[in-house]
């Protein structure tokens, strides 16, 4: 009987947000694993009595980045942890879109804006700033070149707290097509879904936001799934993934580029796509018994 823990967050006061949680935690007791949902930051958890362990819902790990890397190390010299802490480190960090740009992954084109560094914003064309160490559009926000004072004091608020942002050209394509997210598994696609604009003009970049508005099932395209398998191809240990998500939007050509490649803890959506639970589950237990 294989342990197997799912890592999470400690929602307390509130209820998680993560509703894949349990079904999987269901699906994988069933299945005859000894399964447990564990907070990651829990100081009294034997992480050597997993077989494996899975970061399923780390969701509050970017306000404490260090921190959850140092756990990610720990973790794993006491058991297999899914995905690799190398994988982790390297995802945890935006800049690994420079790294797929580099390796000839269309992406999105993005600059990098460490705090010392000048406000260098674009003055012909919409925008995006958002830290390179984020989740849920926190601390993001899109802007024209008339609202360059906002987004410079946007910057100034971010390189306070030592963040560095990111500034991408606001893809037009989303406010029409969308984003989609192309969902991989135990090395195969598991499903898709496309998801509605996040950025609406105006909002603070200190507002909350809904992170995956309008979200419906998706059939990727040949070139979405190209794309995206491109990107995985270029990812640092790659053959060790067990899961990714890879969000990809349209350039001004057409064709997919990679907005996002998340590799820590995404969210499945099983609830839109629950005929993908038993190939999740039959994954996870090949990882634990490998």
């Amino acid at each position: 009987m294989p342990r197997v823990a799912l890592v999470t967050y400690d929602p307390r006061p509130e209820t998680s947000k993560d509703a894949d949680l349990p079904v999987l935690l269901e699906a994988l007791r069933a299945a005859g694993a000894e399964a447990d949902a564990v907070f990651w930051d829990d100081a009294g958890v034997d992480w050597a009595g997993y077989d494996l362990a899975v970061i399923r819902s780390t969701w509050d790990y970017s306000w404490r980045a260090a921190e959850f890397l140092a756990w990610a190390e720990r973790c794993a010299k006491a058991t297999r942890l899914a995905n690799p802490a190398g994988v982790v480190r390297w995802n945890t960090d935006k800049r690994y879109l420079g790294d797929l740009a580099v390796a000839g992954v269309p992406a999105v084109p993005t600059r990098y804006l460490a705090p010392g560094d000048p406000a260098d914003l674009p003055d012909d064309h919409e925008y995006v700033v958002k830290p390179t160490s984020g989740a849920g559009a926190r601390y993001a926000a899109r802007y024209t070149p008339e609202q360059r004072e906002t987004a410079v004091r946007h910057l100034a608020r971010m390189h306070e707290e030592g963040l560095t942002a990111m500034v991408q050209p606001y893809v037009k394509s989303i406010d029409t097509g969308g984003e989609r997210a192309l969902q991989f598994y135990g090395g195969r696609l598991l499903h898709a879904s496309r998801k509605r604009a996040v950025l609406a003009p105006g909002t603070a970049y200190d507002a909350d936001k809904v992170a995956h508005p309008g979200l419906e099932p998706w059939t990727p395209t040949p070139a979405e799934l190209a794309v995206a398998e491109r990107a995985l191809a270029a990812v640092p240990d790659a053959e060790e993934l067990l899961y990714a998500r890879v969000d990809l939007v349209d350039g001004e050509d057409g064709e997919p580029r990679v907005m996002e490649l998340e590799l820590v803890e995404p969210n499945l959506f099983l609830f839109l796509h629950p005929g993908s639970v038993p190939a999740v589950v039959e994954a996870v237990l090949a990882a634990a018994t490998r």
